[in-house]
């Protein structure tokens, strides 16, 4: 009989985020992650929005049906990680949404009605009129202050000497969005981002500067608020091994070498194992990036600490299922996204949520 127990004990400690959690039962355990959900457009105009395309008369014949479709397989993805995870994110990270009302939607989807989510969200200046925000569930975050940062070119150790001012002035994208507050009497700050995409010639700096700018509000904000805890999340249109995310960010590999200069970058090892969140001309690649500074990293005992949850060994997750999935044709294996090849085929985004959990 014992050699049952602790043969099923063995193989739930195999569950992809089961452990950490479970052990929860000696401490408080919360995932904090993010998911870009692609294009989460309703059907109406937004006016210095370019969304023409997602509504009923646009390319994408944007219809209430698909709109319904399309927020009941976010929920369904949320609702199923908190099944796999029996505990529903205390605070996820999402882009590529429109505005406030399509996140007001999500929130009451009868799948994940219960969680309770809040939002933190800003309009911002994006040309596609897409932006960033954050769910949270206020029985576990006190939320004290957020802010809205705009991409700016200075102060920044990067040469801009090949861009014309006119050009500067006239570059649009997502503001981070940053907010702050309290966990179990905790400080934590969440940085929440969506860095500028591959397209175009001249892009190759604008994520390291984007990291750069996410960096400096963050070691203002430990100057602030010692001890305090950060999480970056977002799709970083790069992946770990970059230099936005090695260099700009300090993103490093191991706790071991993280300093208070520094943060843990949990999907770099990975990446390096062949884990992805995307794929981007045919290649797999982690975008969906979640880091912690040294506070989260090294935290001292009997205080939130980012902690292992796959197979024991690496401190974040891909998650997907087979239903969010190719299963067949061109695009065997790579995520089930809403259109393909201009046309609705009903499927959920062209990433994968990633997410982490803390611990005390």
């Amino acid at each position: 009989m014992k050699k049952l127990v602790y043969a099923v004990l063995a193989a739930l400690l195999l569950i992809p985020g089961w452990n950490a959690l479970a052990q929860g039962k000696n401490g408080k355990s919360y995932v904090i992650g993010f998911y870009n959900l692609e294009n989460l457009f309703d059907t109406y105009h937004d006016e210095g929005k370019n969304d023409y395309e997602y509504l009923p008369d646009g390319a994408n014949e944007w219809t209430e049906a698909k709109y319904a479709k399309k927020q009941q397989n976010m929920a369904r993805v949320i609702a199923d990680m908190a099944k796999d995870n029996k505990a529903w994110h205390a605070v996820l990270g999402v882009s590529e949404i429109e505005n406030r009302h399509v996140l007001e939607d999500l929130v009451v989807e009868p799948a994940i009605a219960k969680a309770n989510y809040q939002i933190v969200h800003y309009d911002g200046p994006d040309r596609r009129g897409v932006d960033v925000a954050l769910l949270y569930r206020p029985e576990v975050l006190t939320v004290l202050a957020s802010e809205s940062i705009p991409f700016t070119f200075e102060p920044s150790r990067i040469d801009w000497s090949e861009w014309s001012q006119e050009e500067k002035d006239a570059f649009r994208t997502r503001d981070v969005l940053m907010v702050r507050g309290t966990i179990d009497g905790e400080m934590f700050a969440f940085f929440v981002t969506h860095l500028p995409s591959r397209l175009g010639g001249k892009g190759a700096d604008l994520r390291p500067r984007g990291a750069e700018i996410i960096y400096q509000r963050a070691m203002e904000l430990q100057k602030e608020f010692p001890g305090i805890k950060i999480v970056v999340m977002g799709d970083m249109n790069d992946n770990p091994t970059d230099i936005s995310m090695t260099e700009f960010l300090r993103g490093k590999e191991t706790i071991a070498e993280v300093t208070d200069e520094d943060f843990f970058d949990p999907f770099l090892s990975m990446l390096k194992a062949g884990y992805s969140s995307l794929y981007y001309r045919g290649e797999g690649n982690i975008y969906d990036i979640v880091l912690v500074n040294n506070a989260l990293a090294h935290a001292p005992k009997g205080s939130f600490q980012i902690q292992p949850i796959v197979k024991g060994k690496f401190y974040g997750r891909v998650f997907h299922k087979p239903y969010m999935t190719n299963q067949t044709g061109q695009y065997k294996g790579t995520p089930f996204r809403t259109f393909s090849n201009g046309a609705f085929v009903g499927g959920f985004s062209d990433h994968y949520p990633t997410y982490i959990v803390i611990k005390k």
